[in-house]
């Protein structure tokens, strides 16, 4: 894809972090824009924003794992502005622990926004997008899906958010395959970041009642959070980086897209694991005092812990 001017991107979770510097460059490059997020403060701000530097913004509230909300902007959208061009299902929430203290609501609220989340919007927005590739020979699309490095390997203490991201990596690569099946002119890509300073490490901030923690947090969801808090705040590369090798990669219709491509040899390592039958590489080989250290939180909170649930 390579003319943007004039042209619609329809971006979840553009309240802040990628979202919003998606939004950024989009509207530097001259794109209408559809923002949606389940906060409406940020939201407000984003909208503030970007009307302030002369685009035109549709703004709407919106939790991305009710198919009825995701549905309803996508029709919004096209009442207002046409078929969009660009899809940005990028919304996601974040959560960890030793995989079974995770609980039915954990999985519930991550499985919900992470994977539901990008199902809706490709259910509600994809399919005008490609009758408009088939009937209009000047459109073009792109579908670009969040996952995560966390879709590609395994970390653990990240069960929930790993499951849920792998999800979205085999259903983007599974979109690029259909859309070629269909000789539909639509591209896709799957956006893999690392530790990026973004506001996913307070995802608990959006939980909604419904899925509320059903206990306190345990040894291990603490252990985690604080491995990820640390993580995120030392994280070197920028959201905006990140934006902008997204678009890059929906220029160059580039599939998957790294924030940190210097970490590919522990994908390779698990493909290699697959292909051997061997059993999974210690993602901890290289740095053991990483691994010592979670265990040692662990071990030191295990007292207190609560009882899985």
């Amino acid at each position: 894809m390579k003319t943007f001017a004039g042209r619609i991107a329809v971006i979840t979770g553009a309240g802040s972090g990628f979202g919003l510097e998606l939004a950024r460059i989009a509207a530097q490059r001259k794109m209408r824009l559809v923002l949606a997020d389940v906060e409406p403060g940020a939201l407000a701000g984003a909208e503030g924003e970007l009307v302030g530097a002369g685009a035109t913004v549709l703004a709407r509230v919106t939790d991305v794992s009710r198919a009825a909300d995701v549905q309803a902007l996508a029709d919004e959208t096209r009442a207002r502005f046409g078929v969009p061009h660009l899809l940005f299902n990028n919304a996601g929430v974040a959560a960890g622990g030793l995989l079974w203290e995770s609980s039915l609501e954990d999985w519930s609220w991550v499985l919900g926004v992470n994977l539901w989340g990008v199902i809706h919007g490709i259910r509600a927005f994809v399919p005008m997008m490609v009758e408009a590739a088939r009937t209009d020979a000047s459109y073009s699309g792109h579908v670009v899906n969040t996952s995560s490095m966390a879709g590609v390997v395994c970390p653990p203490l990240m069960g929930v958010y790993s499951a849920s991201k792998h999800a979205v990596v085999a259903m983007t690569e599974a979109l690029h395959h259909d859309f070629r099946l269909v000789d539909a002119r639509m591209g896709a890509s799957v956006l893999c970041p690392f530790y990026v300073a973004t506001g996913i490490g307070a995802s608990e901030r959006n939980r909604p009642a419904e899925v509320a923690r059903a206990a306190p947090a345990t040894a291990s969801q603490r252990a985690a959070a604080a491995m990820v808090g640390k993580a995120l705040k030392g994280g070197k590369v920028t959201a905006a980086e990140v934006a902008a090798s997204t678009f890059d990669a929906i220029e160059h219709d580039r599939f998957y897209v790294f924030s940190h491509p210097q970490l590919l040899d522990g994908v390779k390592a698990r493909m290699e694991d697959i292909v051997s039958g061997g059993t999974p590489s210690d993602p901890f080989a290289e740095r053991p005092e990483v691994r010592d250290g979670i265990r040692a939180a662990l071990a030191s909170a295990a007292a207190g812990a609560v009882k899985p649930r």
